[in-house]
């Protein structure tokens, strides 16, 4: 088990600006508040949050394209990946969280930091965020469904992101056949069992 990452590590690792850390700190603070009353994260996974989501959630930043404005992120909870990626400078950021307490927090957060985020307190079905140029997700839920929640918000061109665990391999077979798609799949940097799955071209033939 490695030692817990620190925000000064966080920074070295990452290259984010000092201010960049100040804001993410303050993420933190508030998250670490909050999980006293509701359940954000897994308590087991607080003495090394900084690796297990700011460090999980700030890798994909490389993997978004320099020209991407607009990123939806379905199913928010905490805010990991979107509020982090919000804080390091994607331009339009659309969190989406049906939980009414989750998405409070997120505002917060979203307030507190000057990420700027949009919070869309309801359910991804009914959201009425923009097409997206990014679509994100992560821990919430198999492949297939993802499919189906992100057609919601993207094209063909629509770059997704999605953090996977070491099941991946079975989610990728469960693939409708139909579902035509490029995929890269690149090793994660916070878990040496995780995945990030870059998908483009999505589309149904």
């Amino acid at each position: 088990m490695p030692e817990p990452l620190s925000p000064e590590a966080f920074r070295l690792r990452t290259g984010v600006s000092r201010e960049t850390l100040a804001r993410l700190q303050i993420y933190a603070e508030l998250l670490t508040r909050w999980q006293r009353r509701i359940n954000l994260v897994g308590n087991s996974t607080l003495p090394d949050l900084w690796r297990r989501h700011m460090l999980d959630s700030a890798q994909l930043l490389p993997l978004i394209p320099k020209e991407a404005k607009v990123l939806v992120d379905l199913g928010s909870g905490a805010g990991f990946p979107g509020l982090v990626l919000a804080i390091l400078g994607v331009p339009e950021v659309h969190l989406i969280e049906s939980d009414a307490r989750k998405a409070a927090f997120l505002r917060e957060v979203s307030r507190e930091t000057s990420a700027g985020a949009t919070v869309h307190a309801t359910r991804i079905e009914a959201a009425s965020a923009p097409r997206a140029d990014v679509v994100t997700a992560r821990a919430l839920a198999p492949l297939r469904t993802l499919f189906e929640f992100a057609a919601r918000f993207a094209d063909e061109r629509t770059v997704l992101l999605f953090p996977k665990g070491q099941d991946v391999g079975r989610e990728l077979t469960e693939t409708p056949r139909e579902t035509k798609m490029q995929i890269d799949a690149v090793p994660s940097i916070s878990d040496d069992s995780g995945t990030i799955l870059r998908i483009t071209g999505l589309m149904r033939v």
